[in-house]
């Protein structure tokens, strides 16, 4: 009972920690864990002892199937060797670096006791990394590269403090041991992920199929666990391929009931391991009492290892990028990507939970184990409040541009009418007796679904568009219907279960206009911010908006028998030419010849300009 009611009151504290940290605009695990280190000094708060077991086998797989299957596999596979020079060279060079240090400091302490601890810090935390980073606001492809990082380099460490506590010495035997721990791990995630796909096959019930789910992260853990492969790259590799397959392994519903039930999942279990991090702190400084060093020597071995962690990162960020990456232009904006980012990437290093539990596997024999301990949650801790604190304050002092919503809603647009044609090729090409005029509907459907999307590019202030009119006149519609159908459920004349059938699907129409709106309403929050400080590039500065008639043709697309998507002209020379979603893709093309910066839209209703150069919308 003691138990459930101290998971209970966890539970409760977490979520109170997070409403406060979105009131007071900070990164909630930043606040967890200063709350949870608080915590563990009251007396009415019991000891949390954190153990391996229960982090490495309860808390990790879930954690690391979760982010896997929202990632993006295309993204990961776009960046996959700086991925890769992260999770594995910046993992060995951070724990080669914390050796030497550590050894030197406390000669006491055995080399390969010296790169355990290396091998504790040298991970940084996925979770952290991104919730902070998109709380901030950082360029998705930082947030990309340190999400896909974070994945792997778990079993990098992992492998590595395996290594370091059973060798004498360190060896060939490391690059041996990690390459059967990466093959066996990636041989277990594809057998995983093709056992589940032939289930999904057969399976249509969204309640077997997230059931399922919660199955996977722990089976292919433990598979891997017991021929000693690395149950994290087995994880990571089977959320990966079943997150990037779902579209076609799964029902939309069994979709939607997925990332729904996963993100709830991860929610808690995130924010409770920051939490669980800072109730350590209280029985950690107590062991520190038996301690043969003195305290200053303990504060100067932390304060070192702190140091290294951090120092170690960023030059390997540099040395990977001059001498191992080299990034090619960004195919989005035809530039490499600036230093700038490449100074984020390196100080994005904030360790998690798993440093703290791999630090719990050193031998309760081993000399001055608790000084190693007390290094590691110094680590985590101060990481997460250094570089997590400062990184918002960098980001804007080095000008590191955050995603743009009117730059989505671009994309999005564009996307949502390359669909549509398709739709429209498939519906000309089938066969049917429409006599209700079912078909007419069906295209005005899709019309009226771009039209929306295109609106959200509208920066125009205090004009209501079409699609914000229907969703105020549509909300206060479906408020009614609900109110309805509760009156007559008060009645008893209908069946809960069918009461509750149409409540649901009023929620989903309620929950898809939701959707729609707060995306609309970033878009426009957005566009006038960008007008009103400034924002806006010298290139859409210089050419404003031009009041043409809409065009109804691109040359280039005759002359070459091809057929375009949407018009846009450009505002140097006057050309109009064919989207990016477009076969031939004329605007960028005649960009790339011309060097004219700033195209406007030439579709009927719409003003609004990119420029190529900078990346901008206005």
């Amino acid at each position: 009972m003691h138990v459930a009611l101290f998971l209970v009151a966890l539970a409760a504290g977490v979520l109170a920690v997070v409403v406060v940290a979105r009131w007071v605009d900070v990164p909630a695990p930043l606040l967890l864990v200063v709350a949870g280190v608080g915590a563990s000094f009251l007396p009415f708060v019991p000891q949390v002892h954190l153990e391996p077991e229960v982090v490495l086998l309860g808390l990790l797989p879930p954690l690391l199937y979760s982010a896997s299957i929202s990632s993006s596999l295309s993204d990961f596979n776009a960046h996959r060797r700086v991925i890769l020079a992260l999770s594995v060279g910046a993992v060995l060079f951070t724990m080669a670096g914390v050796g030497v240090v550590v050894h030197e400091l406390v000669p006491d302490i055995t080399w390969p006791m010296a790169f355990a601890l290396g091998a504790v810090v040298a991970p940084p935390d996925a979770v952290a990394a991104t919730a902070i980073g998109r709380n901030i606001g950082l360029p998705r492809r930082i947030v990309t590269i340190l999400e896909g990082e974070s994945l792997f380099n778990d079993a990098t460490a992992l492998v590595a403090l395996r290594t370091a506590l059973l060798a004498t010495g360190l060896s060939w035997y490391v690059g041996w041991d990690f390459l059967v721990a990466a093959g066996g791990g990636v041989l277990i995630g594809l057998v995983g992920f093709f056992v589940i796909a032939k289930l999904r096959h057969r399976i249509t019930d969204p309640v077997l199929d997230v059931g399922l789910s919660f199955v996977i992260p722990f089976a292919c853990f433990i598979a891997a666990e017991e021929i000693h492969a690395s149950g994290v790259v087995a994880v990571v590799v089977a959320g990966l391929l079943l997150g990037h397959k779902s579209a076609l392994l799964q029902t939309a519903q069994s979709r939607i009931a997925e990332q729904t039930n996963w993100r709830t999942i991860a929610f808690l279990l995130e924010n409770t391991v920051f939490a669980l991090i800072g109730l350590q702190a209280q029985w950690l400084f107590q062991d520190l009492a038996d301690s043969d060093l003195s305290g200053g020597r303990i504060a100067l071995i932390c304060a070192a290892t702190l140091l290294a962690c951090i120092v170690l990162r960023i030059v390997w960020v540099y040395i990977s990028r001059w001498m191992l990456v080299r990034p090619g232009p960004d195919p989005t904006t035809g530039r490499r990507p600036p230093i700038a980012e490449t100074f984020l990437v390196g100080w994005a290093g904030m360790r998690g939970v798993v440093t703290l539990a791999a630090a719990f596997l050193i031998d309760e024999d081993t000399p001055h184990r608790e000084v190693l301990l007390m290094a590691a949650f110094t680590v985590v801790a101060g990481t997460l409040l250094i570089q997590g604190l400062s990184l918002p304050m960098i980001a804007r002092w080095l000008k590191v541009p955050s995603p743009d919503p009117l730059d989505d809603a671009l994309a999005r647009a564009t996307l949502l009418q390359q669909a549509s044609k398709a739709a429209l090729d498939e519906l000309d090409e089938m066969d049917y007796d429409d006599r209700a005029g079912v078909v007419d509907l069906i295209r005005q459907r899709l019309d009226q679904r771009n039209f929306a999307a295109w609106e959200r590019l509208s920066t125009t202030a205090d004009q209501e568009s079409p699609a914000a009119l229907y969703y105020r006149i549509r909300t206060e519609m479906l408020d009614a219907e609900r109110r309805r159908i509760l009156d007559i459920r008060k009645s008893g004349t209908v069946d809960s279960e069918v009461i509750a059938d149409v409540l649901a699907t009023l929620d989903i129409e309620e929950s898809m206009l939701d959707s729609a709106e707060a995306e609309r309403d970033e878009s426009a929050a957005y566009g006038v911010r960008r007008w009103t400080t400034g924002d806006l590039c010298p290139d859409l500065e210089q050419y404003a908006v031009v009041d043409e008639e809409p065009a109804t043709y691109c040359q280039a697309c005759l002359d070459e028998g091809t057929q375009w998507v949407a018009l846009r002209r450009c505002l140097e020379c006057g050309n109009v030419a064919c989207c990016d979603s477009s076969p031939k893709q004329h605007a960028t093309r005649h960009f790339h010849e011309e060097q004219h910066p700033v195209m406007q839209s030439a579709e009927p209703g719409e003003d609004w300009r990119w420029c190529y150069v900078h990346h901008l919308t206005a």
